[in-house]
């Protein structure tokens, strides 16, 4: 019942070329920054990444990006890294969009053993019709476009199919975690990590505070440890970036 690894390079080792990742965090926060990190340092490349975003130029997921280590990305919202945007009209990087919510529901339906579900998100867009362009050729041209989806109507309104995701990892941070993997989230930082981590086939967590089991209301517990499967920690707490830096007094905002 121990899950703690020696260090997050242990935690990582087995991580192959290819392999499909699903990624906690929100812009900067609540990112596994020590996996990720340990992650890039042992150099493996062709990942398929499922997370809200791609980090920014630099940090979280970006740095991945940056050394060429993606290929493709499920996710919602890419508009604070320009890397990303680049690769992707480049015809470097496969990026599948989807709306914020769909994707949430997709991470935990997959984690909860529900193969695909309804919503009535994308209905009349090229989310359900197809032809969002996935990845672009070399020359400008669409490569490869979204497919389209199933529909169906449901008490007068039409709703689209989307599949449940499950990944081959899930890496995540938590606040506070036990050595049996059951973890506690601070405030937003919960956003996409409990569904990242119930996601994942094989889930690693970086936790701040490490304590031993019992340590944690029963109550108090955001993710149970079934969900989890390594933990490493207790990782820095200093590490945490800032997304978007204000530059004026509140004055001068007013």
């Amino acid at each position: 019942m121990d899950k703690v690894m020696a260090s997050a390079a242990d935690a990582v080792a087995d991580i192959p070329e290819g392999a499909s990742l699903a990624v906690g965090g929100f812009g900067l926060c609540g990112i596994p920054t020590v996996l990720i990190g340990a992650l890039h340092t042992q150099g493996t490349g062709g990942l398929r990444v499922v997370s809200n975003n791609c980090g920014i130029d630099g940090q979280g997921l970006g740095v991945l990006l940056t050394a060429g280590r993606i290929a493709r990305v499920t996710g919602c919202y890419v508009g604070e890294n320009k890397e990303f945007a680049r690769q992707y009209l480049a015809g470097e990087l496969e990026v599948e969009l989807t709306p914020q919510g769909t994707l949430a529901e997709r991470l935990r339906a997959g984690g909860t053993g529900i193969p695909a579900f309804y919503t009535p998100a994308g209905v009349g867009t090229q989310v359900a019709e197809g032809g969002l362009p996935w990845r672009y050729g070399r020359d400008g041209s669409v490569a490869v476009a979204s497919p389209p989806k199933e529909t169906r109507t449901f008490r007068g309104r039409t709703y689209v199919l989307e599949e449940a995701i499950t990944t081959d990892f899930a890496l995540v941070r938590a606040a506070r975690g036990d050595r049996h993997g059951n973890l506690v989230f601070h405030r937003s930082a919960a956003n996409f990590n409990p569904l990242a981590a119930m996601a994942g086939r094989i889930t690693i967590a970086e936790v701040e505070e490490l304590v031993e089991p019992g340590a944690i209301d029963p109550d108090a517990v955001h993710l149970p440890g079934i969900y989890v499967d390594r933990v490493v920690g207790p990782v820095p707490d200093d590490d945490k970036g800032i997304e978007k830096r204000t530059v004026r007094t509140r004055e001068e905002r007013h």
